[in-house]
């Protein structure tokens, strides 16, 4: 054979009536150049699985592609693994030797072939390095076993593609895992984000530690106190919203978990309140208490009887927010206030009421907190409100003077205000007042009179 024989020639349809076929291409082999090596060693495989060879020739297609896995290039390797790596035919000693081969070489059958088994995965993580765990992590099936080995002792980069692998499922035990050796990278938490499905607890777990990031980069540029008041804040708000959306198989998990990060407070709790959500104080009265939950969801009920107020004490909960926790209670129950992720306006202003009836140093904080509530829950009614009307508004331009009272247009009452704006401006601007007119008929309001030069660069800028 010619080194310089197309592949399609190297093995053409008499191949399989030639007994010596094989023969000849490792003859051939000998003084071919890799290029065309390469392409010999993807023909031969290819010849292996979908020809129909006699069983002899199929033997010493075996032995000739075990010889080419001492070729000199990786390419050869790389060609003849990229041929087999989905066949479940494909002769399992070269399968096996090709995955212990270099990562380029391996990883073709790493990430396909069915051949390999859990065992061999199994070990392959424990010996590969970061590329050839890479291509274990991205294989479409990957059983437990090395999935627990790939979290377990897999390289940073192999994680992330395993995490970012949606066709396997990962237990969630298997995701605390991984984020307890890397949560504190900021790309790993995003990765483990946009997995469908996350638990709560985990979420929970990631809010907990992005706040932690954004409190230490805040504090770079504001007052150690008030960057972390903002990190705080950012977590709280997070766990809400995961709160108020998780399943209820989860919140008992995602309680626990909140209260291993110490991020279970009566802030949070107070927050979830005023949001309408009273799921959370449920699960987390239970979970310090130790009381069973239907006891615990009774006496949240009646948040003014003395059960209640038992309870908080047994949780560990200070006399100090018990009053703002029975106002909030109490508020959800009268207003049947619907739950959700965002505070409600309404519920903070009653509670900041029952508050500030109280002449109490004890509620101090309490009501400060209160009324960080409200102007947050202002806001975020005001950003509503503005996204609504710039919604339904038009958008046609706007005309040349603005009168924001054309009914109350009183021009012989109003004084008139007449500004001169040179352009560039060569001297101040004049401001000239006329008093009011003895005959005024209609109540107008002042106009602003601009120069017909400047009025012109203006609608030309539009």
């Amino acid at each position: 054979m010619h080194a310089n024989l197309p592949t399609t020639e190297l093995l053409p349809a008499p191949f399989c009536a030639k007994p010596d076929i094989v023969r000849r291409f490792l003859a051939w082999v000998q003084t071919a150049d890799a290029n065309a090596r390469a392409q010999g060693a993807s023909a031969l495989a290819r010849a292996y699985l979908y020809c129909d060879l006699p069983a002899s020739v199929r033997a010493e297609a075996v032995l000739a592609m075990t010889a080419l896995l001492d070729d000199s290039s990786v390419c050869v390797r790389r060609s003849l693994a990229e041929a087999l790596c989905r066949a479940h035919d494909a002769p399992r000693g070269v399968v096996l030797a090709l995955a212990a081969d270099e990562p380029e070489a391996a990883a073709p059958v790493l990430q396909y072939s069915p051949v390999l088994t859990d065992a061999d995965l199994v070990d392959c993580v424990a010996s590969g390095d970061v590329v050839a765990q890479t291509a274990l992590a991205r294989r479409p099936s990957l059983p437990p076993r090395a999935k627990a080995a790939l979290a377990e002792t897999g390289h940073f980069d192999a994680i992330r593609a395993l995490i970012a692998n949606v066709e396997i499922d990962c237990p969630a035990e298997l995701l605390h895992r991984i984020f307890a050796r890397f949560g504190d990278d900021a790309s790993l938490r995003e990765a483990l984000l946009e997995r469908p499905a996350l638990p709560a607890a985990l979420r929970a777990r990631v809010a907990v530690a992005a706040a932690k990031d954004l409190g230490v980069e805040a504090s770079q540029w504001m007052a150690p106190l008030r960057a972390e008041r903002v990190a705080r804040e950012a977590r709280d708000q997070a766990i809400c919203t995961i709160a108020s959306s998780c399943r209820p198989d989860e919140r008992a998990e995602l309680t626990r978990a909140l209260r291993a990060a110490g991020a279970l407070t009566p802030a949070l709790l107070l927050r979830s309140l005023l949001g309408g959500e009273r799921t959370l104080l449920s699960h987390t009265l239970a979970e310090l208490s130790g009381l069973p939950l239907p006891r615990v969801a009774a006496f949240i009920l009646e948040p003014q009887g003395e059960g209640f107020a038992a309870l908080a004490r047994r949780a560990g909960l200070k006399a100090g927010v018990l009053l703002a926790f029975r106002a909030a209670l109490g508020a959800i129950k009268a207003q049947a206030a619907e739950g959700g992720d965002s505070l409600k306006l309404p519920l903070v202003q009653k509670v900041i009421d029952a508050c500030e009836q109280l002449d109490d140093p004890a509620l101090a904080k309490v009501r400060g907190l209160l009324w960080r509530f409200a102007a947050e829950a202002a806001k975020a009614e005001a950003a509503s409100f503005a996204r609504e009307a710039a919604a339904s508004a038009s958008t046609g331009r706007l005309p040349r003077l603005l009168e924001f009272s054309p009914v109350n247009d009183d021009s012989g009452r109003a004084p008139k205000l007449t500004a001169d704006f040179g352009w560039p401006p060569t001297r101040a601007a004049m401001l000239e007042l006329a008093a009011p007119s003895a005959n005024s008929g209609e109540d107008k309001a002042p106009r602003v009179e601009l120069p017909p030069e400047l009025v012109a660069r203006l609608d030309d800028a539009a």
